[in-house]
C-alpha cells in the first residue's frame, strides 16, 4: 500500500512539473510572436516546445506573469490577442521595433503593473481603455510616435508612480484628472505639442519628485502652489510660453531657470519675484 501511494504521488507531482498554460494564453502569446516577426527576433521562441522555455517569459501557477523581450528586434503591431494574458504583471518591450497603435485590449490586463514599449514606434492615440488596468504603476512610452491628446481615464490610476511619455506629438491640456494622482512620483511629458495652463490642482500632486514639461506649448501663470510639492526634487518647465513672475524658489528649482518662448519665438526668462508673497497675492 505503502508503494502504491508513493507511486501515484511521484505521478502527481510529475503531473504538476509538466502543466500548461491555457490554451486561450498560449494562443496570445504565439500570435503576439507571429504578429511581431518571431522568426526574426534575436532570441528566438520554438512554438513546439512548452512555453515555459521561451525567451523573456516567466510563468507561475500556469500564467504568464511576465513578458521582457528588450531590444529583441521585435518588429510589427501588438495584436489583441495581448489582451487575453489576464494575469500579467509585466509587459517590458523596451528598444524595439514596435509600431501601429496601442490595443484596446490593453485594458483587460487587471493584474499589469509595469508597461513599457519606450522607443519603439508606436503611433495613434492611448486608448482611454489603458485607465482599466487598474494595477498600473509605471507606464514608459517614451520616444514613440504617439499622438492625439492625453486618455482622460489615466487618472483613474491610483497607484501610478511614473508617467514617462516624453518626446511623441500629443496634443491638448493635461487633464484635470491627473492632478489627482497622489502616488505620481514622476512625471515626464515633456517634448510634446502640449497646450493650455498647469492648474494650480499641481499642488495635489504630493509624492511628485520630477516634472518635466518642457518644450511644450502650454501657456498662463506659471502656479507658485508648486512649491507646496516638498517631495519635488527636479522641475523643468522651460520651453513653453508661461508668462507672469515667478519666485525664486521656483525659478531655481527649474533646470534652465525658466526660460520661456515668447509669441515671437524668442527666448526671454521669466521675471523673479522678489516678495513672493505679493506674488502669491497677485496670482489670486
Amino acid at each position: 500500500m505503502k508503494t502504491i501511494f508513493t507511486y501515484v504521488t511521484l505521478l502527481l507531482v510529475s503531473a504538476s512539473g509538466f502543466a500548461e498554460i491555457s490554451s486561450a494564453e498560449k494562443n496570445a502569446l504565439i500570435k503576439f510572436n507571429k504578429a511581431t516577426k518571431g522568426s526574426q527576433w534575436t532570441n528566438k521562441w520554438d512554438l513546439k516546445t512548452s512555453p515555459s522555455t521561451w525567451y523573456g517569459v516567466e510563468i507561475k501557477n500556469d500564467k504568464v506573469v511576465s513578458i521582457k523581450l528588450v531590444n529583441n528586434n521585435l518588429t510589427g503591431e501588438l495584436p489583441n490577442e495581448i489582451g487575453d494574458l489576464t494575469s500579467l504583471q509585466v509587459l517590458n518591450l523596451f528598444r524595439n521595433n514596435i509600431s501601429g497603435a496601442l490595443p484596446t485590449s490593453i485594458g483587460n490586463l487587471k493584474n499589469l503593473t509595469k508597461l513599457n514599449i519606450a522607443f519603439n514606434q508606436v503611433s495613434g492615440a492611448l486608448p482611454e481603455a489603458i485607465g482599466s488596468a487598474s494595477q498600473l504603476k509605471s507606464i514608459e512610452m517614451h520616444m514613440n510616435r504617439l499622438t492625439g491628446k492625453l486618455p482622460v481615464a489615466l487618472g483613474n490610476l491610483s497607484g501610478l508612480e511614473t508617467l514617462s511619455l516624453f518626446n511623441n506629438e500629443i496634443e491638448g491640456e493635461i487633464p484635470s484628472s491627473y492632478y489627482q494622482l497622489k502616488s505620481l512620483k514622476v512625471l515626464l511629458l515633456n517634448s510634446n505639442k502640449l497646450t493650455g495652463k498647469l492648474d494650480k490642482e499641481v499642488s495635489n500632486l504630493s509624492s511628485l519628485e520630477t516634472l518635466s514639461l518642457f518644450e511644450n506649448k502650454m501657456d498662463g501663470q506659471v502656479p507658485f502652489d508648486l512649491e507646496k510639492l516638498h517631495n519635488l526634487k527636479e522641475m523643468n518647465i522651460s520651453y513653453n510660453m508661461f508668462n507672469g513672475l515667478v519666485s525664486k524658489n521656483l525659478s531655481k528649482l527649474d533646470t534652465l531657470n525658466m526660460t520661456m518662448v515668447n509669441e515671437q519665438g524668442v527666448a526671454t526668462t521669466l521675471k523673479v519675484s522678489i516678495d513672493k508673497n505679493s506674488a502669491y497675492a497677485a496670482d489670486e
